[in-house]
């Protein structure tokens, strides 16, 4: 049987905190690989830190978002860290996500579309006059064209992305209840898989309070 897999995100810029993150949510029922971020990498320890990681999916969420070629050297730039997974918005461009694919190599380049803090309303407040799914699934056009390995998109998108998109689908939003913190466009694991997503991407509710209980709760969830 198929694992359902997991990011576990890893948001904080304290090794020993992120350390503790990764040894308690190994789990043989689910496949886990751990997602940093800015804080992580930005920190004075995290890029040494993510040097000397080995045996894990390793998912590093910079979010690119620049002209092309700085795009392409970033990439090359972080070349040395041998992770799995990298962001860059589909916003950049076409001529961006193309660049940046052509020297990624065994990287997976992850497009983002439309962020899960955002809204239809926060949507119009930057200037944008579509809804999120069309502009997602705008998106999701544009990363098929630019041969991305990945998206990432709420999975509330998930269906409309899979009919221009057949690659690999990473959903962020995911909450077992309805308090969303920051997030706009959540959905539970279960309903997440259910809507066709590859990966969940997973941080408060998993690396809060009881990290090896909130594993075993996932795994109870989307058991029943």
């Amino acid at each position: 049987m198929k694992k359902n897999k997991i990011f576990v995100a890893c948001d904080s810029s304290n090794i020993l905190k992120v350390k503790r993150i990764i040894s308690k949510t190994q789990s043989s029922k689910i496949k886990v690989g751990y997602k940093f971020g800015l804080e992580f990498i930005n920190s004075k320890d995290g890029r040494p830190f993510l040097s000397k990681l080995k045996n894990k999916t390793i998912f590093v969420d910079l979010k690119l978002h620049d002209i092309p070629n700085t795009c392409a050297s970033t990439v090359k730039a972080i070349k040395d860290l041998k992770i799995n997974y990298l962001t860059i918005h589909i916003s950049s461009g076409l001529e961006a996500l193309k660049a940046t694919k052509k020297v990624s190599g065994k990287i997976k380049l992850i497009g983002v579309t439309i962020l899960t803090s955002l809204d239809n309303k926060a949507l119009k407040d930057i200037g944008f006059n579509k809804d999120v799914k069309k502009l997602v699934l705008h998106q999701a056009r544009m990363a098929n064209k630019a041969k991305l390995d990945a998206i990432v998109c709420s999975a509330q998108e998930v269906k409309l992305v899979k009919k221009v998109f057949k690659k690999e689908i990473i959903t962020p939003g995911i909450r077992f209840n309805s308090k969303s913190n920051d997030q706009k466009r959540v959905v539970t694991p279960k309903q997440a898989y259910k809507n066709g997503s590859d990966w969940l991407v997973m941080g408060r509710p998993i690396t809060q309070g009881n990290i090896k209980k909130n594993i075993q709760n996932l795994i109870d969830h989307l058991g029943k």
